[in-house]
């Protein structure tokens, strides 16, 4: 039985303006369908138009661009030519926009039940008490905690990936026609991703609505679409059933990002910096640190963070830093660059022990530690030019002035791949990947020892994310500069890291070489981080959900726990009476690969055994 079409989107064209007055196409010519109860995925890379063709529906388009022709119709009613008082009544009582950023679009200021409810109370859809029992409903269909007290709590009091899902139920509330979903999952860490969209896809079918879904993320894709649309510099490359399009594409440009998808993680794919530099001697050491916030009482940190933390970052290598949401991975880097003094311990650098705080550290140490930021968007001052965001820490460092500042800018942009016009743009010129090269470079100009990266890829499609990688790994092969890299990309990590710590609730639960730790024995949580990464393979999500470790760690977050292992509560081998009253011991294995677990080496193999007999009857 043919499904209703609710969304026709016709030869939709979208143009800017510029400033002589020519007329510049964005989105070119675009057509395709959304029926009712149907996800339609919108994928490509950064700068292909999925944003902008998704505010279509919204009858929207950001400022500096106009709608230049076509249609746009919900339920047969063209949106595009609809007065304005019209288009305003139908955003989010027909349509609902639910952004990238959940932090961003909630008010600290107010509940979350008052922010849930207020769309369908302002458009006249539900009184005060039906949307606030509609809201709790959906609470419990989103699987959130607490479904009637949930809505009491400020935006801070609940995790990144419950704040995502609560952006869903204000989506909802109003009971929409259309959702767009704008890269909803994106920054998000794998378990947390696993929750949203078993969550979305759960609450989408029982509603029975249909949905746009912006992404860069093809395994995500493959999860959560029916239709998906290919798109490239606002045009459609290739459009089809999911199954089609994943597993029988026929354009160039579709078979191109399926070859950037990120690899499930497994050893042997990092790479071998040049045998100039010399690998064995150690950059930076984290020596028994323990660090939190609220300040310190008799040596421990009123808001514990991290315990106990011993890692070693050694010349020219990759320490990846890998561990879900409020684990303690920028705490870590905070720490390692002195934004946060420890509270016990030690950082030292070159054998030299460094001051806690960076205004207590010498010039010469401030310039071989040298911080990434995640965002290129607000580290990056808007009103400053590209070369003088790049000279500041070559003056400031070095001394360098006039020609000879200009020249090494020049010379730092084609390090990163970016031709030296660049000195003369503003950050709002670039694109996403474009200013993540500059926020890169600004922290090479120092000519630093240790580069500490905190999730400098997340935010990036993934080829512009395999550039950034490819870019990291020459970096590191020409001047032999150490990377701390901090993510929650386990793929990435496992393509680019030559060793990886795994950190949970603040503790070291497993580190040593990349092709170690990503071969069993695992520590549990390292299992249940490796078998969150989706595959692109339709289906996967509801495969994976059926495994016990999944079942049983997705559902619970991350807990700080004084005593016995953190990961107790989650783990699914857990034994009472030790591993809530003990810390376990550290089990040291081949070339420095240790693991923090009560369960023996016998034990761990054992549940790797287990689980492929699982898996082999399964796919039998």
């Amino acid at each position: 039985m043919e499904k209703e079409v609710l969304v026709e989107v016709k030869d939709l064209r979208i143009s800017a303006t510029s400033d002589e007055g020519v007329e510049i196409p964005i989105v070119k010519g675009v057509d395709f369908n959304i029926h009712k109860g149907e996800v339609v995925a919108l994928i490509g890379e950064s700068g292909s138009g999925k944003t902008t063709i998704s505010l279509a529906s919204l009858a929207y388009t950001k400022p500096g661009l106009h709608f230049a022709g076509g249609e746009v119709k919900l339920r047969g009613d063209d949106l595009l030519s609809m007065d304005p008082l019209k288009q305003r009544s139908i955003r989010g009582a027909k349509v609902a926009y639910l952004a990238q950023s959940a932090a961003a679009t909630f008010n600290p200021a107010l509940t979350i039940g008052e922010q849930v409810t207020e769309s369908a109370v302002l458009h006249g859809i539900l009184d005060q008490e039906a949307a606030t029992k509609r809201a709790e409903e959906l609470y419990e269909a989103l699987e959130l905690p607490d479904p009637q007290l949930i809505g009491n709590r400020y935006p801070h009091q609940v995790s990144g990936g419950q704040l995502q899902r609560l952006m869903a139920a204000m989506a909802l509330c109003g009971k929409p026609d259309l959702m767009v979903l704008d890269e909803p999952t994106t920054a998000l860490d794998v378990t947390t991703q696993i929750e949203v969209l078993k969550a979305f896809k759960k609450v989408i079918h029982e509603e029975n609505s249909a949905a746009i879904y912006v992404t860069h993320d093809l395994a995500v894709v493959a999860q959560i679409a029916d239709h998906i649309v290919v798109l490239y510099s606002g045009e459609v490359m290739e459009q089809g059933p999911a199954d089609q399009i994943i597993n029988r594409p026929q354009h160039a440009y579709t078979k191109r990002l399926m070859e950037a998808v990120r690899p499930k993680p497994i050893a042997g794919l990092g790479t071998d910096v040049g045998a100039e530099h010399n690998r064995d001697t150690d950059n930076l050491e984290v020596r028994e640190v323990t660090a939190g916030y609220g300040g310190n009482v008799n040596g421990e940190p009123k808001i514990p963070i991290l315990k106990d933390i011993n890692v070693s970052v050694k010349n020219g290598h990759v320490v990846g830093v890998i561990g879900e949401s409020g684990c303690g991975k920028s705490t870590l880097a905070r720490v390692m660059a002195g934004m946060l003094p420890a509270a016990r311990g030690d950082i030292i650098l070159d054998g030299e022990k460094l001051e806690g705080s960076l205004q207590d550290r010498k010039l010469s140490e401030l310039q071989k530690v040298q911080f990434v930021f995640q965002m290129a968007d607000t580290a990056l001052n808007p009103k400053q030019l590209i070369g003088n965001i790049i000279g500041r820490p070559l003056e400031f460092y070095h001394g360098l002035k006039g020609k000879e500042k200009h020249a090494k800018v020049s010379e730092i942009l084609e390090m990163v791949e970016l031709p030296p016009e660049f000195a003369s743009r503003y950050p709002m010129e670039l694109s996403g990947g474009q200013k993540q090269r500059i926020n890169l470079a600004r922290s090479l100009a120092a000519t630093p020892e240790v580069l500490l990266c905190d999730e400098v890829t997340s935010a990036l499609d993934s080829i512009v994310g395999a550039n950034v990688i490819k870019l990291l790994t020459n970096l590191r092969d020409k001047t032999g500069v150490s990377f701390v890299f901090i993510s929650h990309d386990l793929s990435t990590v496992a393509s680019f890291a030559d060793e990886i710590v795994v950190l949970y609730a603040g503790r070291v639960v497993e580190q040593g070489p990349t092709d170690e730790v990503l071969v069993p024995p695992f520590h549990p949580y390292t299992r249940l981080l490796i078998s969150s990464v989706p595959e692109m393979r339709i289906g996967w999500l509801e495969d994976t959900m059926q495994k016990r470790e999944m079942a049983v760690g997705i559902s619970r977050g991350v807990e700080m726990t004084s005593v016995g292992c953190p990961f107790y509560n989650r783990c699914p081998m857990a034994m009472d009476g030790t591993c809530n009253t003990t810390i376990p011991p550290i089990l040291k294995l081949n070339d420095g690969h240790e693991i923090s677990c009560h369960l023996t080496l016998d034990q761990l193999n054992e549940v790797e055994a287990d689980t492929r007999r699982t898996l082999d009857a399964a796919e039998a």
